[in-house]
C-alpha cells in the first residue's frame, strides 16, 4: 500500500513541476492565447488600466504566484514572481487596501484573526533563499493594511531533534 501511495506521489509531482516551471519562462511579446493555451486557467484575472493580469498562484502547497500583465493588444509585458520578501516589505502601510493585497498576491496561505488586531491577517508562504518564510499581512476591518510581518515557517516534526 505504501509503494503504491508513493508512486502515485512521485507520478503526481512529475505531471505538476513541468507546469510551475512554465510559468516563469514564458516571455514578453507572448500573445494571451498561447499563454492560456500552455498553462490553463489563471488562479485569478485581474483588469489592469491598460491590459489584463493572469495570476497563478502555487499556494496553498508551493511557495511562488506569478503575475504575468499583458497590453491592450494581449501581449505578454511582464512576468513576476512577486511572493517575495523585496515585495511584501514594498506594500505601502496605511494606503494599500485587501484589493492591492489581493491584485498583488491573490489568495493567502490563510486568513486569521488574533485577539491583539482588530482585523483579518492574511498569510502569504513564500522562500527567503532557501529558508521557508511566512508575510503576515495585517488588514484593519476597513480593509486598510496595517502592518506586515514576517516569521519562519517551522517544519511539522513530531519528534524534536537532538
Amino acid at each position: 500500500m505504501k509503494a503504491a501511495a508513493l508512486a502515485l506521489c512521485l507520478a503526481l509531482a512529475a505531471l505538476l513541476l513541468p507546469g510551475c516551471a512554465l510559468v516563469s519562462s514564458e516571455k514578453p511579446g507572448t500573445p494571451r492565447a498561447e499563454v492560456l493555451a500552455r498553462l490553463g486557467p489563471p488562479t485569478a484575472t485581474i483588469p489592469l488600466q491598460s491590459g489584463q493580469r493572469l495570476l497563478y498562484s502555487q499556494l496553498p502547497a508551493g511557495f511562488a504566484a506569478y503575475n504575468l500583465d499583458f497590453d491592450a493588444s494581449d501581449r505578454l509585458v511582464r512576468n513576476e514572481q512577486v511572493l517575495t520578501q523585496t515585495r511584501f516589505e514594498a506594500i505601502p502601510v496605511g494606503v494599500w487596501t485587501l484589493a492591492d493585497v489581493q491584485r498583488t498576491f491573490g489568495p493567502p496561505l490563510r486568513v486569521e484573526r488574533v485577539a491583539r488586531f482588530d482585523g483579518d491577517i492574511w498569510t502569504y508562504r513564500f522562500r527567503q533563499l532557501s529558508d521557508p518564510r511566512l508575510a503576515h499581512v495585517h488588514v484593519d476591518r476597513q480593509g486598510v493594511v496595517r502592518l506586515v510581518l514576517f516569521t519562519d515557517e517551522l517544519p511539522n516534526v513530531k519528534e524534536p531533534r537532538d
